[in-house]
């Protein structure tokens, strides 16, 4: 086992080195090979955090260990984005950067993840019971996380509507973030499912494996800290030196790279016919994003040299928009608690579309598709709207009438 173990640490350890060394050393290699070199040790940190997170579970209860296994999975694309809300405080060219950084990452993670997710999992559920399957279905205590991605769903229009990210409201996103950790860290506690790496990890008696996933979660930390500035620098350089629009680059390949462990761990779960827990998952990460990481950028922006607000221009609006509206019609196609076959093939749909129809105009019909898929879906699963919303602020979370394990 312990050879097993080491080795997929010790390919991590070898994709992090190069990057270190070359940090270190102060060498300034073409734009190119930074990006490469430090893309890979992002990478390779962030699949160390994603199993040390894993393993966590085994000696961090409930809901609370989703929480931070979600929280953890997505912090080098944190980190990279906080970077460029901090400098864009000195460098107002990075207000787009940090925009564009959140809004792609928001975007892919919803239009990409869940309905990748759902569609493997329905189709192998399919497989399995030979029979349709139209609708992944999850477990009750979902509702409270979907109740606070529908209250920040909303609470995140404010953007759009003012034109900027004050510090106000960043202040409001974080406590609400807070309220999260303390609301799920009080769910019942359950039985993790490990796989791979991360199973391995957990099966180490207490204090070793304790020591081990303090150590893995150090060691990924400095690799974070170390290669997420010269690799949000590299993404745009490269940008400039192939042709690039670099905001696009920004937008949708550092968190590409960033959050790969994440889905390559949700779609193992899928995969192993585990697809609730991987939209678990996922559907936390989200409440992350629309809490903690837009929370931290006007904070990161003041601490940076900027003002109490962070003004976007046109195209940050519309990103903004678009990105809101998307994930309004994701909590609205998942008020049931099912997750239909239809949402997820027009989510990814949607989000394919972006790339074909670029522009303003494309951009804000979009939006209205979103808008009024978001509205037809809320109207169907209106029964459901009312105790979504209030599921995060009950003392005891309602019972849901659903507990077919897979939907029909």
């Amino acid at each position: 086992m312990v050879g097993k173990l080491l080795r997929p640490l010790a390919w991590c350890a070898a994709l992090a080195v190069p990057a270190l060394v070359l940090r270190v050393s102060g060498l300034a290699p073409a734009p190119v090979v930074a990006l490469v070199l430090f893309g890979m040790a992002v990478v390779a940190a962030s699949f160390v955090l994603a199993w040390a997170a894993e393993a966590a579970q085994v000696d961090i209860s409930g809901g609370l260990a989703i929480a931070i296994l979600a929280v953890i999975a997505v912090l080098p694309e944190y980190a990279v984005d906080l970077y460029f809300a901090y400098t864009a405080g000195s460098d107002p060219e990075y207000v787009a950067y940090a925009a564009a950084n959140m809004t792609g990452s928001n975007r892919l993670l919803l239009g990409l993840g869940w309905s990748v997710v759902v569609i493997i999992a329905l189709a192998l559920a399919r497989r399995r019971s030979g029979t349709t399957v139209r609708a992944l279905v999850l477990e009750s205590g979902h509702r409270v996380e979907l109740g606070f991605l529908a209250v920040a769903s909303v609470v995140a229009f404010v953007v759009p509507v003012t034109g900027q990210l004050s510090l106000l409201l960043g202040f409001a996103l974080l406590g609400f973030f807070v309220f999260y950790l303390w609301k799920v860290s009080r769910a019942e506690a359950g039985e993790p499912q490990l796989v791979g790496p991360a199973a391995r990890i957990g099966a180490l008696p207490k204090r070793r494996r304790r020591t081990l996933v303090v150590t893995l979660f150090a060691a990924a930390a400095v690799v974070i800290v170390a290669c997420a500035e010269p690799f949000a620098h590299a993404l745009v350089a490269t940008g400039t030196e192939l042709g690039i629009d670099r905001f696009l680059l920004v937008q949708w390949l550092a968190p590409l790279a960033s959050e790969a462990p994440e889905f390559i761990v949700a779609i193992l779960f899928a995969v192993r016919g585990k697809g609730a827990d991987a939209i678990g998952t996922l559907i936390s990460s989200k409440v992350n994003q629309w809490t903690l990481l837009v929370g931290s950028i006007p904070l990161a922006y003041l601490l940076g040299g900027g003002g109490a607000a962070l003004h976007l221009d046109a195209r940050q609006v519309e990103e903004f928009l678009l990105t809101a509206t998307q994930t309004l019609l994701g909590v609205a196609a998942l008020l049931a608690l099912r997750f239909p076959r239809w949402a997820a093939w027009t989510l990814l749909g949607l989000f394919a579309a972006q790339f074909a129809l670029p522009g303003q105009t494309a951009r804000y019909v979009l939006c209205g598709v979103y808008a009024a898929l978001a509205l037809a879906a809320l109207v169907r699963n209106r029964a459901h709207l009312l105790p979504t919303l209030a599921a995060p602020f009950r003392r005891h979370p309602a019972k849901d009438v659903e507990a077919e394990p897979v939907g029909r």
